[in-house]
């Protein structure tokens, strides 16, 4: 009677452990709410970066009157550059925009009589070398300069010494 009771409990002792493990593990549910819990709810999230890329994007076109000139690849690329020679060691992107946000660029531009000049490498280069606020790479040094100088010379002042 002794040995089947050890036996029955052994039994017991195996499954109540192996019920109480698998009761500690959390269903596929409970993982995604604790996801939300801890990283927010997705839409949430969604909401506020679509914010942030609106509060960007209007600062952004903010910019564009202050800028000196604005280099495009015809269609679809735009980017607005600004060069003050006391302020800055070298010329920096204000805005740049790809598709209808190119399109909006340039007309900003026109609206704010700041010259457009068509230069497709140039554009496809510093759209995919920059990010808005970054200064130009020293290897586009010299083809910025000769369009800002260009740009001086149809806006008659004098930048570079």
């Amino acid at each position: 009677m002794c040995l089947v009771l050890i036996a029955l409990s052994l039994v017991d002792y195996a499954y109540q452990r192996w019920e109480h493990e698998k009761s500690l593990k959390m269903t596929k549910q409970e993982i995604k709410d604790e996801h939300k819990q801890t990283q927010g709810d997705p839409k949430i999230r969604a909401r506020i970066r679509k914010i942030q890329l609106e509060v960007a994007q209007r600062r952004m076109m903010e910019a564009i009157p202050e800028a000196d000139v604005v280099i495009t690849n015809p269609t679809q690329l735009a980017l607005a550059l600004k060069f003050d020679a006391n302020e800055m060691i070298a010329p920096c992107v204000t805005a740049k925009g790809a598709g209808y946000i190119a399109a909006r660029i340039k007309q900003k531009a026109e609206e704010h009589k700041v010259p457009i000049v068509e230069n497709k490498p140039l554009a496809q280069t510093l759209y995919k070398a920059t990010q808005i606020g970054d200064v130009i790479p020293v290897e586009l040094y010299q083809a910025v300069a000769e369009i800002l100088a260009y740009v001086y010379r149809l806006k008659g002042k004098q930048y570079f010494v």
